[in-house]
Order: C-alpha cells, then sequence, then structure tokens
C-alpha cells in the first residue's frame, strides 16, 4: 500500500495531518484525548484507500469501536505537520486491530490501537466479517 504525504516506517499507509488550534489544551499542546481524533481521522482514511470502505460499511457490515489505548510520546505544537501511520493486526472472524503511529519530522510522538468488531447495525448485534474484507486487511499488514 502506498502512503499519503510521507512514509511511517513499518506501516503500509499514511497521512499527513496537520495540529489545529482546537486540538490544544490549556498547557499550548495537543491534549491527550485529541489523539483519538487523529486516529479516526487516519482510520477512515485508510478503510477508505483499502476499498473504499467507510465504518458504516465494510463490505455490507457496520463496525464498532470497543477499545482504544493511546500513549502520548511527546509533544505537539500548533502548525506541527503529523503523520498518522496505520496498520491492521490480529484480524479474527469477527474483529480486527488497527495499531496507529503519529510522527512528527521522525520523531514517534503517539502510539496507540483501537479494537473494532463488525457490526450489524439493523440487527443491532455484532455478527462477522466478510470475508472479502478479512482478507484486505490480513493482506494490508505490514
Amino acid at each position: 500500500m502506498s502512503a499519503i504525504g510521507g512514509v511511517v516506517e513499518g506501516f503500509n499507509f499514511s497521512c499527513g495531518m496537520p495540529v489545529r488550534v482546537a486540538d490544544l489544551n490549556y498547557g499550548g499542546h495537543v491534549g491527550n484525548a485529541k489523539l483519538l481524533d487523529y486516529f479516526q481521522e487516519a482510520r477512515v482514511a485508510y478503510l477508505h484507500y483499502l476499498g473504499g470502505y467507510s465504518e458504516l460499511d465494510i463490505g455490507g457490515v457496520g463496525l464498532i469501536l470497543p477499545e482504544a489505548h493511546v500513549v502520548y510520546r511527546a509533544e505537539m505544537f500548533l502548525g506541527d505537520e503529523l503523520l498518522v501511520g496505520v496498520r491492521a493486526a490480529e484480524v479474527k472472524k469477527s474483529s480486527f486491530r488497527l495499531e496507529y503511529r503519529i510522527e512528527r519530522d521522525g520523531v514517534v510522538t503517539a502510539e496507540g490501537y483501537t479494537a473494532l468488531v463488525a457490526f450489524d447495525y439493523t440487527r443491532r448485534k455484532p455478527t462477522r466479517l466478510p470475508e472479502a474484507v478479512g482478507r484486505e486487511l490480513s493482506g494490508s499488514r505490514a
């Protein structure tokens, strides 16, 4: 998979993201809760790149996010141009994990992951990932 805006080593998809005024907290740096917003933006771009998918339609099913983990490694400031890497991991029958790394000028500023579960929004229940989606996710691992 090619990257957008640069490459995060070990990740097969990357997208650029600027730090905005709304991302800052009282300390003048990116607030830790904003990292989940960065992960979401990168996840949406990754799913679209992978197969034109969205969180509401990944091969005919939706996704829910029951777990997120974030590690803040270095401050990020207004005007910083960040690069967010995304890769699939732990692809199972009804779930998978996406791992993220945020860098600024080659320095890791944050890392984390989200667990995603295939979800049938009509039945309001978890469901299996479509086989083709599972193969695409497995094939996209770095």
